[in-house]
């Protein structure tokens, strides 16, 4: 891994947050194993094609965070690759609308497992490697972790439980001196937000700008910003927080007309 002195394992980096992130860690000289769910609709190579014309590594493996040996086995072969682990960011995520009295108890467990569950094993793997000084972050949302969100209960229960997740492994990993964030995004245009069918898709996007303080979404490029910036030794006294970034959206006095 010559070049390379941090090495990143990064959930869900076949599109959107993570696509990016995997490219900006690229751009700061660290190494990316990403993962990416199996007969999903985005094609992993296009996220290691971006990091490699940007002069980085990334190996993009197939895991299923619903599974922990396929979590166990994601984070045993980027340390064999690359030699170390430095960072964790669990950002795979499952988005899907049912309202209350209709839901299963299979999509509500489905929902849990994957954006909380999901979390949980990134992490238990990665802190089973992890260097002593290493960073963890999770991708919540602003639906749940500060908003509900209406048809979309198991989603905003699965994100809200994020940030005490976190809050909770950075007190455990704190002697190791390993911190783990929380971060919330607002209305971020990616993929998953532009489906009209389980989201807001195109319109509700543009309709949803007009009420934010910055005048627009949000871009995953932003995000993955913010969370390489709190993995960094930049950010080497932050643990334990819930950074939310939303263009202003949740200090918005809604009486206020701009």
């Amino acid at each position: 891994m010559s070049g390379y002195d941090k090495a990143a394992l990064v959930t869900g980096a076949a599109s959107g947050i993570g696509q990016a992130l995997a490219l900006a860690y690229a751009q700061a000289g660290v190494a990316v194993a990403g993962g990416y769910l199996p007969g999903d609709v985005h094609d992993p190579s296009a996220t290691a094609a971006l990091v490699e014309a940007a002069g980085g590594q990334c190996l993009m493996l197939p895991v299923d965070v619903t599974q922990t040996g396929q979590v166990e086995a994601f984070a045993a072969r980027a340390v064999g690759h690359y030699g170390r682990l430095d960072y964790a960011v669990a950002n795979a995520g499952l988005l899907r609308q049912a309202a209350l009295a209709d839901m299963s108890d299979a999509q509500w467990t489905e929902m849990m497992d994957v954006d909380l569950g999901g979390v949980m094993r990134v992490f238990r793997a990665a802190a089973r490697h992890m260097r002593d000084g290493g960073a963890m972050v999770a991708v919540s949302s602003i639906a749940g972790g500060v908003y509900g969100w209406q048809q979309h209960v198991h989603y905003a229960a699965a994100k809200a439980g994020v940030p005490g997740l976190c809050r909770a492994v950075a007190m455990e990993l704190a002697p190791r001196g390993i911190r783990c964030n929380a971060v919330i995004p607002g209305l971020v245009e990616t993929p998953q937000s532009l489906d009209p069918v389980n989201s807001l898709g195109p319109e509700g996007l543009a309709r949803a700008a007009a009420g934010i303080p910055l005048g627009r979404v949000g871009s995953a490029r932003e995000i993955a910003l913010l969370i390489r910036f709190l993995t960094s030794d930049d950010a080497s006294y932050i643990t334990g927080q819930s950074v939310i970034a939303d263009g202003g959206l949740t200090v918005r006095w809604p009486g206020l007309q701009t």
